[in-house]
């Protein structure tokens, strides 16, 4: 079990260097493109869905587990995190690179990765071809972590995971 993990890691950590050293141009995009999984966003936009679609009833459902998944999940990845405290790649990998804020709480699993695919699996699962503008958006985000120097890959896999398992259970409460 040991073997396994210790290769899991190696293979964690190769793709963190092949993903985080990137061109200026290229971390400038994922600069910006990170923010589309921060808090302001998405609250901002989840409360602004579910304003507008009052009165449709379909579309308000939707934004209603979206709302829940993003708030449900985000406990359960507070909670992971706690349990976990996996140090940031940027603090432990030597010539790891942070571009952008450097933040001092724990990595597993991101939190960015676990919003974006709360708020954008609901509207996958109701609206499927919403799933060919979806879903590389919201793998982009998860991506612009490691990019970014913040996230592991394996942390923005755990986090789409989380928020996809969150919206399903969200999905049969409501």
């Amino acid at each position: 079990m040991e073997r396994m993990i210790t290769r899991f890691q190696k293979v964690d950590h190769l793709l963190f260097y092949k993903i985080n050293g990137s061109k200026q141009l290229y971390r400038s995009f994922f600069g910006f493109v990170t923010h589309l999984g921060g808090a302001r966003f998405t609250i901002g936009i989840m409360l602004l869905l579910l304003l507008l679609s009052i009165q449709q009833p379909l579309l308000n459902q939707t934004s209603l587990v979206a709302g829940f998944s993003l708030i449900f999940s985000h406990v359960v990845m507070s909670i992971i995190k706690k349990m976990v405290k996996r140090i940031r790649p940027y603090l432990t990998l030597p010539n790891a690179m942070v571009h952008g804020y450097a933040f001092k709480d724990h990595s597993f699993p991101s939190g960015h990765s676990t919003a974006i695919f709360s708020i954008t699996t609901p509207f996958m699962i109701q609206y499927p071809s919403s799933i060919l503008i979806l879903l590389p958006i919201s793998w982009v985000v998860a991506y612009s972590r490691v990019v970014l120097g913040v996230h592991y890959p394996s942390d923005v896999v755990a986090g789409a995971l989380l928020a996809i398992i969150t919206t399903i259970g969200v999905t049969f409460m409501i």
